[in-house]
């Protein structure tokens, strides 16, 4: 059973969600992990913005371009 647009709009953006939240998470580990071993000093550490609705459905769209290719 195929799924509709809006199911397949929805599951999108979801895995779209993912990859950035999981991108953001692996900064900030990488982050604290350098701060751990004194690489850099925590009070200049310019910390990631998490990613917004903006950033999640470019996402979206790009992986929605690579689906729509053959």
């Amino acid at each position: 059973m195929s799924k509709n647009p809006y199911d397949l709009r929805a599951g999108l953006l979801n895995q779209a969600q993912t990859i950035l939240d999981h991108a953001y998470h692996c900064r900030i580990d990488a982050l604290q992990r350098q701060i751990e071993l004194n690489i850099l000093d925590p009070k200049t550490v310019t910390w990631p913005e998490p990613p917004n609705t903006l950033d999640i459905i470019t996402e979206a769209e790009q992986l929605y371009k690579f689906v729509q290719t053959k």
